[in-house]
């Protein structure tokens, strides 16, 4: 009993995780009486929101107090827009749905961000103030919150995403409104997707909300293969080469050889896959086992044969929220924008004068304003010129959706960069429409090394630390010890090679997999839990390994 309450209790200490055992135990409990009033709709919804709130108040304590607010303020405002009869009135109240949201997500993860690169510009020294906090200790007249920090509220860039989505999409009459705000809370704090995605858009998730449950044998099966391959990604080819090879070679770059470096980037393409993609594998089984669809998140990346593909294999419910909800209204492949043209001007000066100097931002800034008057003169160049920007625009919001740092920025651009570079090379490619095997296999591996080696952006905990890898790379490769250093963490490269072959696996091997396992006796499905279960508790930490994506 004392177990339970420690379970259902606020713990900083203790959050629910999905690879600990305090989750499954919670999920087992709130599944036995999901099971009794699972038929009764309106009981289901208002059941859930509250489980999902308390799953969130364990996860981030007083923070559900934002999303709390993000609820109610986007549950009537999506009624205003709809009920409105005035064209200006629905564009006034999504731009105010849009600025609310998008000012609570700046305010709690980029506020730091922004002090600094305004204090690099500017020569000042300001400090960042949690004037929320402060508001709410004066308030309440107690000095409970911390007023010299800004703690980012886990998963706050989901689900703003989440509710932009919802406004925007009744202005654009896809759905209607929620009439209950029981059951638009359901939708914004649904547990399983709640922290760290996929990103649910209303208009595939809000008819689900009122159907009827029906789980079927293929459905439980389904599920509960999710979950198992979710756990394996995650604490096999995720937290177990990363606790015992990627976490001890980052930590210290310049301390290892360039072969163990570029070894422990190939394994952290592995880890972060494992990582986010278990999360919405078990994710999705969780959702499915109490009747609900989310969207696929994943389609083996690693597949992808060019960047733009595998943008659209990875986070793929990020990434076509961008497209949906960015790309194409700043004028897609075809147009566009003033949002665009200040957009890279600003980020192009702002970027320049962060890594170069002012000289060198004012010559950049000046290029960008070149090309744009040509733009005037010529419909090629601007097709050219406008699609190119909305792409890298794209991108670099992207690459700052992840995290609030230059270095994410760079990160997203490169990607930009190699989106656009393949739209180009790929007219003049001699191996483009070859069906060759080597050919395909050429291009996936090129995609899979570009991607792997910008990510030191993202590993990378400073420019400092990212300058640190490419110094040992480039001149400590020591070939010599390479073999010695594969046989010292032979156990680890041979995880990282099961988890890459089984990625690399024909789509139609994973099916007949996933097939066999729904088609068998129960007894079979739990005995493979089972031994799914021991290779996890084998690979167990003491101190548990939260997902890469929470920090987001």
């Amino acid at each position: 009993m004392n177990r339970l309450i420690d379970i259902f209790s606020f713990s900083e200490d203790f959050p629910l995780i999905f690879t600990q055992a305090d989750f499954w135990i919670f999920f087992a409990v709130i599944y036995f009486l999901y099971a009794i009033i699972y038929s009764k709709k309106s009981l289901r919804s208002a059941y859930l929101f509250a489980i999902s709130l308390l799953f969130y108040y364990k996860t981030s304590g007083l923070f559900i107090g934002i999303l709390l607010f993000s609820t109610v303020n986007d549950f009537f405002l999506g009624k205003g827009i709809y009920y409105s009869k005035s064209v200006v009135v629905k564009k006034l109240l999504v731009a105010i749905s849009v600025i609310i949201n998008l000012s609570t997500l700046c305010y709690f993860k980029y506020a730091y961000f922004f002090t600094e690169s305004y204090n690099a510009l500017f020569d000042t020294d300001y400090e960042v103030i949690n004037y929320l906090a402060q508001f709410a200790n004066s308030w309440a007249d107690i000095d409970y919150f911390t007023v010299d920090t800004i703690i980012l509220p886990v998963g706050i860039s989901f689900y703003t995403f989440q509710t932009i989505s919802y406004s925007v999409d009744i202005y654009r009459k896809q759905i209607e409104p929620l009439k209950s705000i029981i059951d638009f809370g359901f939708f914004v704090s649904f547990f399983p997707q709640l922290v760290a995605g996929p990103i649910v858009r209303a208009a595939d998730f809000v008819p689900q909300i009122r159907k009827e449950i029906s789980i079927t044998k293929e459905d439980f099966g389904n599920a509960t293969f999710m979950i198992l391959k979710g756990l394996i990604k995650k604490m096999l080819f995720a937290d177990f080469i990363a606790m015992n090879f990627m976490d001890r070679v980052f930590d210290v770059p310049d301390m290892f050889s360039g072969f163990t470096n570029i070894m422990a980037m190939i394994g952290y393409s592995l880890q972060i896959y494992g990582d986010f993609s278990g999360y919405t594998d078990i994710a999705i089984g969780l959702a499915l086992l109490m009747g609900y669809k989310l969207p696929v998140n994943f389609n083996s990346p690693y597949k992808a044969i060019h960047c733009g593909d595998f943008w659209k294999r990875w986070h793929i419910s990020l990434s076509s929220w961008l497209k949906d909800y960015l790309y194409i209204p700043i004028g897609g492949n075809r147009n566009g924008s003033i949002f665009s043209y200040v957009f890279i001007i600003v980020f192009t000066f702002l970027g320049a004068f962060a890594f170069a100097d002012f000289g060198i931002a004012i010559i950049s800034t000046a290029f960008i304003g070149f090309l744009l008057i040509i733009t005037v003169f010529s419909s090629t160049v601007a097709w050219h010129f406008n699609r190119n920007v909305n792409i890298m625009i794209t991108m670099l919001v992207g690459g700052l959706w992840h995290g609030a740092s230059w270095k994410f920025v760079i990160w997203g651009g490169l990607n930009g960069i190699g989106i656009v570079t393949y739209k180009y090379w790929r007219k003049i490619s001699p191996y483009e429409n070859s069906k060759a095997w080597y050919a395909l296999l050429w291009r996936i591996a090129l995609t899979f090394v570009f991607i792997t080696f910008t990510r030191i952006y993202f590993r990378g905990n400073s420019m400092d630390h990212i300058d640190r890898f490419y110094q040992a790379v480039m001149t400590n490769m020591d070939w010599g010890n390479a073999l010695a250093v594969l046989w010292e963490y032979r156990i680890v490269f041979i995880v990282m090679l099961i988890g890459y072959i089984t990625h690399w696996l024909p789509y139609k091997t994973k099916d007949w997999i996933l097939d066999q396992f729904i088609k068998s006796h129960i007894v079979i499905k739990g005995l493979i839990a089972t031994v799914v279960a021991i290779i996890c508790y084998q690979t167990y930490a003491a101190d548990f390994q939260p997902f890469i994506y929470f920090q987001f």
